[in-house]
This record gives C-alpha cells, structure tokens and sequence, in this order.
C-alpha cells in the first residue's frame, strides 16, 4: 500500500510540474503573435466515423471529451482501490478527508454564489472553484521536501480523490443536457456487459478496452458529459483477480496509465485550456463577478471549506489526524487545495461555451489567480510549520 501511495505521490509532483511548464507555455503562444495559430489549432475540425455513426468536433472538444476521459479513468481506477484497500477503506482514516472534501466542495461554491448573485449566466460557473488540482497541489508539497510529514501527502491524495468523485456527480447532475434515451440505453448495456466480464473473471484488460470505447462513444452522444464514461467503466477493471503474469488488472493498468495521464493528458489539456488572451484585460477584470467568485472562492473559500469541515471532525471524534499531522499542517494543506487549475478549467469549459466567450476567459482569469496565490501561500505556511 505504501509502495502505491509513493507511486502515485512521484507521479503526480512530477506531473505537476509538467503542468506548470504547459500552462507557461500556453499563455505566452495565446498572447504571441502566434495567437492567430494557436486559436486555429484549437477550432482544427476533426472527424471520425464509421457508417452512419459520426463524430465531428473541433480538436479543443477532442482534447476535453475524449483524452480526458482517460484521466477521468485513471480517477476511477484510484477511487475503487483506494475504496477497497487503501486509506478509504478504513472508515476512522476516510471520514477526515471525506468530511474535509465536502467543505472544500462546499464554502467554494457559497463564495462563488454571492459574488455572482443576480447575474444568471455567471451563476452556470458555481461549481468552477470547488475543485482541486492534485497534480500542482503535490508538486508543490514535492519543493519543501522532507519539511511535510508523508501522512500529510496521502491526506492531501485521498482529499482530492474524493474531491474528484465530487467533480464527476457535480458534472452528471449539472452540466448534462439534451439528453438522448437510445444512446443511454446502448451506454446501460455497455455497463452490463462489462459487470459481466468481471463477474466471470476476465483479467484481460482488451474487452474491457473495447467496451469501454463503445460506452465512450454512447455516453458522448447521449447529452451525459463522455467523460463521466472513463469513471464508470473503471469500476469494473477486477482489483483482486490475478492476470496471466500474476498482477491485478486494475494495478497494472493504473501503473502504466499514470505516467501518460502526468506527462502527456494533462499538459496538453493545460496547453489547449490555459492560453487566456490578457489583451484588454486588467485588474479590473478580476473584479468581474465571475472572476473574483473564482479567485476568491479558491483562494478563501476552499480553506475555509477544507480547514473548517476537518477541524469539526475532529472536534467531533469522527475523523483523526494521520500520525506526524498537525493542524498546522491541515491548514497549509487546505489552502493548497485551493489549486483548481486542471478540473476548474474543465468545468469552466462546460459552463460557458462559445456564447460567453468572455465569461469562459475572465474565468480562466479568476482560475490563474486563485490557483497561484494558492499555491503561494501554501507552500509559504507549510514552510514554516512545525517538522
């Protein structure tokens, strides 16, 4: 369990520094004079069909619904181990970070609320600052080396695994429209077959592959968002069986997907969401109700949110604090949780399309913001808690 946890930690501190480098990046081509290219590149049509079953999308929407979907497996992947045999599986050891996520789900989204009360387009943004960056958040724990206890890393995982899981329900009862019955119905016979398979035993990761792309596809049409397919076909990749060279399917796929979600998935989501055009742009336009409920929500909210649900927790008995932890140290965690980035971006995306063009990047704005003065201050209150 240790040896996965550690895994995961080098995995995404390191990812989280890709991040960084893409996000960098993005923002210099969006405000270069290759911003015309790079606004092209996002809007490139691509096509994919076979018969009369046909996908047309610009390469920004293939990014965001179809490479991301392998992060949200990946997600799904983590949560069902963590479930069954990791730090969530001990009820004492979930109920801290679980009652810690929901605040940081919470405050967020209240902060948001009143920011933007009495303007209803900005209001689809709400659930923009409850989300958390696992990847940048560990990359920032990485820099102060030995000076944060490990107890407070494999809070920090389990706090945005569940944070995540927040994320998905948030996005299928939130941002789903025009729902269509048959595409559902051929998504629920997906689900079926692949309940099938791990019922019989089938430690080949191909069927699961192929069904799960058939599930991809349903759910995309079906008005549900098609990344939510990544999750739920995860569940049923088999943790305990044993495959033909003796490992467990669900570890062996996590282990060779982390690499590619940390170095390849979300740095180009990052290059292809982050490049915000700051043309025309200043301090005032952090004032904006979107943005400032964004920024403030992340950056306030969110350790509000994070520090105030865990600290009732423990007040309460409920939850206990990892061996080595302070509170100190859950503070400097909660306000760290405030770096959105890469699934703030993402909802943003889904709550204001071509039509709040302004709206989508004064939010992306507020993300930046809120995410770096985060990051800030985290890193400088965990510098300077107690060993």
């Amino acid at each position: 369990m240790l040896t996965s946890i550690q895994k995961f930690i080098h995995h995404e501190s390191a990812g989280g520094f890709a991040l960084m480098a893409a996000t960098a990046f993005a923002l210099v081509v969006a405000n270069s004079p290759l911003a015309a290219h790079y606004a092209a590149l996002l809007q490139t049509p691509t096509v994919f069909g076979i018969g009369g079953f046909v996908i047309d999308k610009p390469l920004l929407l293939w990014v965001n619904d179809g490479l991301m979907a392998i992060f949200f497996y990946l997600v799904g992947l983590e949560l069902k181990r963590e479930l069954l045999e990791g730090e969530l599986a001990d009820r004492r050891q979930a109920l801290l970070p679980a009652i810690a996520a929901i605040g940081g789900m919470t405050v967020p989204a209240l902060v948001y609320l009143a920011c933007t009360q009495g303007d209803p387009l900005a209001l689809r943004g709400w659930a923009i600052p409850t989300a958390t960056d696992i990847a940048f958040a560990l990359g920032v724990l990485t820099l102060l080396g030995r000076r944060v206890p490990a107890g407070l890393k494999v809070f920090l995982v389990s706090l945005a695994i569940i944070d995540d899981l927040g994320a998905v329900l948030i996005i299928a009862l939130f941002y789903s429209e025009g729902l269509s019955l048959a595409a559902l119905a051929i998504a629920a016979g997906c689900l079926l077959l692949l309940y099938a398979l791990n019922r019989r035993g089938v430690t080949d990761w191909f069927p699961y592959l192929l069904i799960g792309l058939v599930l991809w596809a349903a759910v995309l049409k079906s008005g549900v968002h098609a990344t939510l397919a990544g999750v739920a076909a995860a569940f049923f990749l088999p943790l305990r069986a044993r495959n033909a060279q003796g490992e467990s399917p669900l570890r062996a796929m996590e282990g060779s997907l982390h690499g590619s979600v940390a170095f390849f998935v979300l740095p180009v989501f990052a290059f292809f969401n982050a490049g915000v055009p700051l043309a025309g742009m200043g301090p005032a336009s952090l004032l904006e109700p979107a943005p400032l409920g964004i920024a403030l929500g992340l950056l306030l909210g969110k350790q509000l949110g994070v520090f105030g649900f865990a600290w009732l927790a423990l007040r309460s008995g409920l939850g206990k604090l990892p061996e080595g932890v302070g509170l100190r140290h859950i503070y400097g965690a909660a306000v760290l949780c405030g770096i959105g980035f890469t699934m703030s971006l993402f909802i943003a995306g889904l709550a204001f399309d071509a039509e709040s063009a302004r709206l989508a990047d004064v939010s992306r704005l507020g993300i930046l913001v809120g995410s770096t003065l985060s990051a800030i201050m985290g890193y400088i209150l965990l510098a300077r808690a107690p060993r």
